[in-house]
């Protein structure tokens, strides 16, 4: 089983931090030299770059707002100059809602969430996929999350733009795997990030909580780490995958407990 990604050059929206961090830093691990792509927090950014370095792989940061169509743009160009290649896309970027009813949505809040978990990641595999269909092989991922299959209360928005990124990735495995591009759905569930905290605290209704006041009921006895959701984009897009395309990782541990 081949997991080394040598040679090929990986684009990872969102890459600062949490999920796509650990996701850049595991495609490094295998080999890949990564673009990093943030929003705002480039401190954040130059440190995921500094650990990639570590490893002996070739990695920048690239300052995009990846709903923005012409930052977009600038940034797949920017990429393509110092890298000369995009084989890997991991279409990470993404924010929360509001946890507010359908009812109580503010419109601009919704136009803000669809923006970055929909369109955006239709821009950005628009630019990245005339490039990508020289390569060899090109593999696409959406990050999603299991929150569409629970469509939850309270979650429209981001229901919404995760299953729209969704459709997005089953259209693209058919459309381009003549040209040797797989697109996959890898969809974490509650995780050891930031956003995770966040979203454990409000539902707890505990300001603060330390995430892993819930491990004793989780699966497996611990929230799942965002190296455990690398490890699936990893696979997806190695050689050790070689048919699976237009398919969805859960990664959840098998649901509630």
């Amino acid at each position: 089983m081949n997991i080394s990604l040598e040679g090929r050059v990986a684009l990872v929206t969102g890459g600062s931090r949490g999920i796509g961090r650990a996701i850049a830093i595991a495609l490094a691990e295998a080999g890949a030299d990564v673009a990093v792509n943030y929003r705002r927090d480039e401190e954040a950014a130059q440190e995921t770059v500094a650990a990639i370095e570590k490893l002996g792989r070739k990695a920048r940061a690239y300052s995009a707002s990846v709903e923005n169509f012409e930052e977009d743009q600038k940034m797949v160009a920017d990429v393509l100059k110092d890298f000369g290649s995009i084989g890997i896309l991991i279409n990470n970027a993404g924010i929360a809602s509001r946890g507010q009813t359908v009812a109580d949505t503010d419109p601009l809040e919704l136009e803000r969430v669809l923006k970055v978990h929909a369109m955006a990641p239709h821009f950005v595999s628009k630019l990245v996929i005339p490039h990508m269909r020289k390569e060899k092989r090109g593999d696409i991922i959406i990050i999603s999350s299991v929150a569409t299959l629970s469509h939850s209360a309270q979650g429209g928005p981001y229901n919404m733009g995760k299953a729209a990124a969704e459709a997005l990735a089953l259209t693209l495995a058919k459309e381009e795997r003549k040209f040797g591009i797989r697109t996959n759905i890898v969809a974490p569930g509650l995780t050891d990030t930031d956003m995770g905290s966040r979203l454990a605290a409000a539902r707890a209704g505990k300001k603060g909580m330390d995430i892993h006041d819930l491990d004793a009921n989780m699966p497996f006895g611990h929230v799942c780490s965002p190296e455990e959701v690398a490890a699936a984009v990893v696979y997806l897009v190695s050689d050790a995958n070689p048919y699976a395309n237009g398919q969805k990782l859960n990664i959840d541990g098998g649901g509630p407990m």
